[in-house]
């Protein structure tokens, strides 16, 4: 897990993510740079008292909080808390806000009274992630063109298993957006983390009976819209190798022989840059729009290369060493199935720098 991850939780409470774009009607889909520095204790109010003496030293500043020691639950738990919240809201940087309010909550309990603070901290992540979501969905509904979730630029060994790698797929993560809000989260507490549906009730104040209901609900909805992909990872590369030669060539020929005859691409720009405003379907369509952004004015410079995201192989897009977008695809037999284009400024913040997602209990 990298620096720039088990830094998250820390960030300061400045610098609140701007509000997304506005989505007119139509069918689709449902830097990472955190400071080093935890975020400082509030401490009461100096006394008031006369004022000091002309020529007399500046008080001291006060002492920074103490940062978080390695045996400290939550960061020890925070691998954990980051993978339940951006699987939660598919958002890096609400993720981050998330991970800042459960520190300064749990830097405000007292400890003492806590019997498992691994349980406390899952809780105290899940409703917050639950509050922000809810409020989110209703931007979501406004928002201008396909929206998608915010690409993670992870390690390979992003996970240990690969069922765990699919809850944090780009695929999948669109597929929770179909979900409700408490849904989602008995779904990713339960088939991505192993929680049981008792502790899951504890974290939602619900009977375990109704968190067993909405399990099988939430369950039997994302496998009726589950895709069926290949995941040989050997072959996922194969293909990102061939369509980087193809897109750096401009070969079209050897794109469309890459996407399989029902592919459909989506692409978010949040009304802020060039995207499609549809989904784009079949092969001519896609490997033309693709290849014809490359070749516009806009994007001279641009380099795609491979890269890590979301768990799998997928494409990073640069221009002069900044990263300005990623591609994440899913295979059946062996062809391109759906493409996945983040090109929204606002929504990468996590292909700035690795960060392995590695939320396993």
């Amino acid at each position: 897990m990298s620096d720039g991850e088990r830094a998250v939780g820390r960030r300061r409470a400045a610098g609140r993510r701007p509000a997304e774009g506005q989505r007119p009607e139509g069918p689709e889909p449902a830097a990472v740079q955190p400071p080093e520095d935890p975020p400082p204790t509030e401490g009461p109010p100096p006394p008031e008292g006369p004022p000091a003496p002309e020529g007399s030293p500046p008080p001291e500043a006060p002492p920074p909080a103490a940062e978080p020691s390695a045996d400290d639950p939550f960061a020890a738990h925070r691998r954990l808390l980051f993978g339940t919240a951006y699987r939660l809201l598919g958002s890096v940087a609400d993720t981050e806000d998330v991970l800042q309010d459960a520190w300064l909550a749990w830097h405000r309990t007292d400890r003492a009274a806590v019997r498992n603070p691994r349980a406390y901290l899952v809780r105290t992540v899940t409703n917050l992630s639950l509050n922000r979501l809810t409020s989110a969905r209703a931007t979501r509904e406004r928002y201008v063109g396909p929206w998608l979730p915010e690409p993670l630029l992870t390690s390979p060994d992003v996970a240990d298993g690969a069922e765990l790698t699919e809850t944090v797929s780009t695929a999948m993560l669109v597929v929770l957006e179909t979900l409700s809000p408490v849904e989602r989260a008995v779904f990713v507490l339960r088939e991505a983390f192993g929680f049981t549906h008792a502790e899951i009730a504890g974290f939602l104040d619900r009977p375990e009976p109704t968190v067993r209901q909405i399990a099988r609900r939430a369950r039997g909805h994302v496998e009726s819209r589950r895709p069926r992909f290949d995941a040989d990872p050997g072959r996922r590369a194969e293909v990102t190798t061939r369509f980087l030669a193809a897109a750096a060539g401009g070969d079209l020929n050897a794109v469309l022989e890459l996407l399989a005859p029902d592919v459909v691409a989506w692409s978010d720009g949040g009304g802020v840059v060039s995207a499609a405003r549809r989904p784009l379907y079949g092969p001519d369509h896609v490997g033309r729009w693709v290849l014809g952004v490359l070749r516009k004015p806009v994007s001279a410079g641009v380099r795609l290369r491979a890269a890590t995201v979301n768990g799998q192989p997928g494409i990073l897009i640069d221009q002069g060493g900044t990263v300005i977008g990623s591609m994440s695809y899913d295979l059946a037999d062996g062809l391109v199935r759906h493409l996945h284009i983040q090109l929204n400024p606002a929504k990468l913040r996590g292909l700035q720098a690795p960060a392995p997602e590695e939320g396993v209990r």
